[in-house]
C-alpha cells in the first residue's frame, strides 16, 4: 500500500502535498489524531487537508503541503486510513509516494 520516500542524494526533502478522496474517506477520524494540523473533520463527517492557514480546504481534489517534521504523522495517517483515501505525492511531478494508489 505505500513506498518509501527518500530524499534526493543532494540531501534536500522534496516538496509534498496530501489530499484525500471524499468519496472514500470513512469519518473515522483516525488521520485527525495523528495529524491535527493537517487534517480535519468537517460538520458532514469527513476528513478534509488544511492550508498552512488552517483553513478547511473542501473542493474535491484539494491538495495541502506536507511540512517535513509532519511527514511520519502523515505516513502514519496513511497507512491506518480504513478507507485508503489519503494521497501523498511529489510536487514537482505529481507521483504519489505514500497512498493507496503507490505499488
Amino acid at each position: 500500500m505505500t513506498a518509501q520516500h527518500e530524499a534526493p542524494s543532494d540531501g534536500v526533502a522534496e516538496a509534498l502535498e496530501v489530499w484525500i478522496d471524499q468519496d472514500l474517506c470513512t469519518g473515522d477520524g483516525i488521520c485527525v489524531q495523528y495529524a491535527p494540523d493537517v487534517f480535519e473533520l468537517d460538520i458532514d463527517g469527513l476528513a478534509y487537508v488544511k492550508s498552512p492557514d488552517d483553513e478547511l480546504l473542501q473542493d474535491p481534489g484539494a491538495t495541502a503541503p506536507v511540512p517535513l517534521p509532519l511527514l511520519r504523522d502523515v505516513v502514519d495517517s496513511v497507512k491506518e486510513c480504513p478507507g485508503d483515501c489519503i494521497h501523498v505525492r511529489r510536487v514537482s511531478d505529481s507521483v504519489e509516494v505514500y497512498g493507496p494508489d503507490v505499488e
